[in-house]
């Protein structure tokens, strides 16, 4: 029995070594014989899924013809040969089967570097999930571009585990509005929620339809294929987004053809996104932009500016700027039109410019120029930027100093002093900082602690959740002493804030301390200063600290 089994171990080895090398030894397949090799193959592929596997042929067709990478794969497993290369590719499908559910994915429009998410587990044939073949199968009856389904897909896969039925009634519904077949998927696939059914579903397209029908007719607002239509439910869903309830946005939609057939759906969200960080509501942003269409043609991109220069131009009073620059000085200096809407935020004026540019002075965006070419040109921070040029890591410096003024820091010394404390990459900085706003801080407050305790920014996202809980559930107190001791968010929690403050708190309840000290007090003292205070109260308390409350040792709940 051993011996047998000893023979089988070797010719399993044996046949994996020879494969191997057989494997290595494949000829390849030479440039000039490349067409023909991928039309074999696509040709074996849809034979195979027609006739073995019982698909209809043209959509057999449409999984072959548009899985590129997977058919090259399989070309790649083969050794070719111009003469025999038809008939190997067939006999090799015969005994190897193919995954059909990566086939699937990569034809509908799934990158093969995605196909991997979506595959079902220990799942290889259509037939194991046959409603999803259904599905794709109804959508491209219906019109749907075969290689445009992954863009459902990604988004709404709950579709492709309805009926072909289903989703034929849906199709059906949505096509009775008054759109073609080729209308209704272009823009379902750009709103693929629709499919989903739903009465809130069927008011978007008598919308959908009562806005072509402003724009004029059908013919002449969209070109009649799919790819068209879906570029066009892109832009109007730029706007549906942002504030779907509105009965006035959809009003000014229909007044604004220009803004829809001129305009792509890339420069639209730019400028939506531009006007919603000045911290106003999406629906807000979106009004300006439809009010005021002119707005698109502003470049906010490139433009330097002055900060003092366009606070003037936007109508603040001498007073009012010097006022701010004693405040917050680092937000002057030079910056981008691209960052005003953070710069302005940064100042606590965010609503007010707001306020005047939608209510029609937008223009000022537009017509702000440099009164003199050095205007606000800092000599420190431009002795920095020299600085920056010679070290090893400049790239990864210009990038951090790239995020401050992003968030409003301007181009001054004070920016350049603070980018000296801040480390790591400009990704995980931006999320220290969003995670300070997530958490209730207010943006202008947010920079001020930055100004204040750059440090504060050196700290893991979650280390600066737990501190903050910390601060207000356990320390009973408000984001607002963040204002008054902003350095707080440096000190470690589990090893100095959390014991230290836990002690006192023990101390005062068993009225061993007379005194209450501040959060200051108790974090930012040294060690050997904290450990003189508690033996000042009683030469026994360091010893019950240290074993009691100290990281140094396990703690126990005291009573």
């Amino acid at each position: 029995m051993f011996i047998l089994r000893f023979k089988s171990l070797l010719i399993t080895t044996s046949r994996n070594l020879t494969t191997t090398s057989t494997a290595k030894k494949r000829r390849r397949v030479p440039s000039i014989y490349k067409s023909l090799a991928i039309g074999e193959a696509q040709k074996a592929v849809t034979d195979y899924l027609h006739t073995t596997r019982s698909l209809s042929y043209s959509h057999a067709e449409h999984i072959a013809s548009n899985a590129s990478s997977s058919i090259r794969s399989l070309i790649l497993s083969l050794d070719f040969s111009v003469a025999t290369f038809s008939k190997s590719i067939r006999r090799h499908l015969r005994y190897h089967p193919i995954n059909e559910f990566e086939f699937f994915f990569e034809s509908i429009g799934i990158g093969l570097g995605e196909v991997k998410e979506y595959l079902p587990e220990k799942k290889f044939f259509f037939s194991e999930d046959p409603r999803l073949l259904e599905a794709a199968c109804a959508l491209s009856g219906f019109g749907f571009p075969w290689n445009r389904l992954g863009r459902l897909y990604r988004e709404e896969r709950s579709v492709f585990s309805r009926s072909g039925d289903e989703i034929g009634l849906t199709l059906g519904r949505l096509s009775g509005v008054g759109f073609s077949n080729v209308a209704v998927a272009g823009i379902c696939l750009a709103f693929p929620s629709v499919l989903c059914g739903g009465v809130e579903i069927g008011c978007l397209f008598v919308r959908l339809k009562r806005l072509v029908d402003e724009f004029g007719s059908e013919e002449g607002v969209v070109e009649e294929n799919v790819e068209a239509w879906y570029e066009f439910g892109r832009k109007v869903r730029v706007f549906y987004d942002l504030g779907f309830e509105s009965e006035e946005m959809w009003e000014l939609m229909g007044g604004n053809k220009s803004l829809f057939m001129e305009c792509s759906e890339e420069a639209l969200v730019n400028k939506t996104e531009y006007f919603c960080r000045f911290g106003v509501g999406k629906e807000e942003a979106a009004l300006l932009i439809l009010r005021n269409p002119e707005v698109m043609s502003f470049d906010v991109e490139k433009d330097v500016i002055s900060v003092k220069g366009v606070l003037k131009h936007l109508g603040l009073s001498q007073d009012e700027v010097d006022a701010l620059a004693s405040k917050h000085p680092y937000v002057f200096g030079r910056n981008r039109m691209k960052n005003l809407p953070h710069v302005v935020r940064a100042l606590g004026l965010h609503e007010r410019i707001f306020d005047r540019l939608k209510n029609e002075t937008y223009h000022l965006l537009s017509s702000y120029s440099f009164l003199e070419l050095d205007e606000d040109i800092d000599r420190e921070y431009q002795q920095g930027l020299e600085e920056i040029q010679h070290l090893r890591c400049k790239t990864h410096s210009f990038q951090k100093l790239d995020f401050l003024h992003q968030i409003g820091f301007g181009e001054n010394g004070l920016t350049m002093k603070i980018l000296q404390h801040v480390h790591g990459t400009a990704v995980e900085i931006q999320e220290r900082f969003q995670i300070l706003l997530d958490n209730g801080i207010d943006f202008s407050k947010a920079c001020m602690l930055i100004r204040s305790s750059p440090k504060s920014l050196n700290q893991k996202p979650h280390s600066i959740q737990d501190k903050i809980k910390f601060l207000c559930e356990e320390m009973g107190d408000s984001l607002e002493y963040l204002e008054v001791y902003p350095a707080y968010l440096c000190f470690d929690l589990e090893n100095r804030i959390s014991p230290r403050f836990r002690f006192h708190k023990w101390l005062v309840e068993k009225g061993l301390s007379e005194k209450n000290y501040s959060i200051a007090s108790i974090v930012a003292t040294s060690e050997k200063a904290f450990i003189a205070r508690l033996y000042g109260i009683h030469p026994a308390i360091p010893k019950h600290y240290f074993e009691r409350f100290s990281y140094r040792k396990d703690r126990s709940t005291v009573s």
